[in-house]
C-alpha cells in the first residue's frame, strides 16, 4: 500500500488542537474545497514561502476554499516545532489559517505527509484531487516557475479535472519522533 494518499481517496478524520486553543475535527471544515498542508515552524521552505501561501489563501478564500495547516514535526527533534512556538508564530504573523498540532504524528501517517510543506486538496466530498507542492521553489519563491497549487484550484473551481494532480512536494522531510532528522519511512517515496 502506498505511503501517501492516492487520488480519489477520502480525507482521513482527525481531532487536533489548534493554536487558538480549540480542538478541530475534519467535520468542522464544511467549505466546498479543503486544502490541508503539513507544515512546521522552522523549515526554510515553509518560512520562505509563508507570504506566497498567505497570498494564495487570500486569493481563494471568497471562492469556498479553506486552508488548514498541520504541524506533525517531533518537538524532540526540533524544539521550535512545539506547540508554544506554534502559538508564538501565529501571534507574530497572524496567518489566515487554522494551525493544528499533530503531537502523535498519527495524522501525518494517515495522510502520508512527506515534506514540509506538503499540500492535499479535497473536493466537497472530501476526495483527494491534488497532492504535492504549491510552487516549485518554496525556498526562493521569487525564482518559482510554476504555481501548481493555484493551477489545481483554478482547474477544480472551473469544474475541470485537475490537469496535473500529482507533483512532488519540495521541502524538508517530516521530522519523525525518535528518528534521525533526515529519516523517512521505508515506504515513503516520490509521488511522480
Amino acid at each position: 500500500m502506498p505511503f501517501t494518499l492516492q487520488l480519489g481517496d477520502t480525507a482521513p478524520d482527525f481531532t487536533l488542537r489548534a493554536t487558538d486553543e480549540r480542538t478541530y475535527a475534519l467535520s468542522d471544515f464544511t467549505d466546498d474545497t479543503l486544502v490541508i498542508c503539513f507544515t512546521c515552524n522552522h523549515c526554510p521552505y515553509v518560512v520562505n514561502s509563508d507570504e506566497t501561501t498567505r497570498a494564495t489563501v487570500e486569493k481563494y478564500r471568497e471562492r469556498g476554499v479553506r486552508f488548514v495547516m498541520i504541524n506533525s514535526n517531533s518537538a524532540n527533534t526540533y524544539q521550535e516545532d512545539d506547540f508554544p512556538h506554534m502559538k508564538q508564530r501565529m501571534a507574530e504573523h497572524q496567518f489566515p489559517w487554522v494551525y493544528l498540532r499533530d503531537e502523535s504524528q498519527d495524522t501525518a501517517r494517515a495522510y502520508g505527509a512527506l515534506r514540509t510543506p506538503h499540500f492535499f486538496v479535497f473536493n466537497k466530498e472530501r476526495q483527494l484531487i491534488y497532492t504535492g507542492r504549491a510552487i516549485d521553489n518554496p525556498r526562493d519563491p521569487n525564482a518559482a516557475t510554476t504555481r501548481d497549487l493555484e493551477r489545481a484550484l483554478d482547474d477544480h473551481l472551473a469544474e475541470h479535472a485537475v490537469s496535473n494532480p500529482l507533483t512532488n512536494p519540495v521541502g524538508c522531510n517530516v521530522k519523525w519522533d525518535n528518528q534521525d532528522p533526515h529519516w523517512m519511512p521505508a515506504d515513503a517515496c516520490d509521488l511522480v
